[in-house]
């Protein structure tokens, strides 16, 4: 089992989760190629929506990689390539700038978002979980 990042706009994540999909490198396939059945996902939103969107720089969603397929959606002109993902109900969105991170230890740490797909070590994956099961009242 892996822990992932995935990189995508919160209003997109927004329709994945509604929808029980994975979508990652604006339907690209080989992010998604990466994840295995029972891997965990992360969502890291850096923006509210894709072009004009308000900066957010939150955890905004997290679930598991249901199975091993692939497929290509047909919506007018796009075919972007997904994945069934099992997201967790209820999870608080939750800052990054709020956590202790390996991932942001790093001067430039965000270049690295940029892939669209990272790895998470175990550690972080961990805290951000934890954040996110969380109640806002109780941080």
């Amino acid at each position: 089992m892996n822990h992932w990042l995935g990189v995508v706009c919160r209003d997109h994540v927004r329709r994945g989760t509604e929808l029980g999909i994975a979508q990652l490198g604006h339907g690209k396939r080989d992010g998604l190629a990466r994840l295995t059945a029972g891997d965990w996902l992360v969502y890291y939103s850096p923006r509210t929506s894709l072009r004009d969107g308000e900066p957010l720089q939150a955890f905004t969603a997290l679930g598991v990689v249901a199975d091993n397929e692939i497929w290509q959606a047909h919506e007018q002109n796009f075919h972007p390539w997904r994945r069934r993902v099992d997201y967790l109900p209820e999870v608080t969105e939750t800052p990054v700038r709020s956590l202790k991170l390996d991932l942001t230890d790093q001067p430039h740490w965000g270049h690295q978002l940029r892939r669209g797909l990272v790895g998470l070590t175990d550690h972080d994956f961990a805290v951000i979980r934890a954040a996110m099961h969380t109640p806002v009242a109780a941080r």
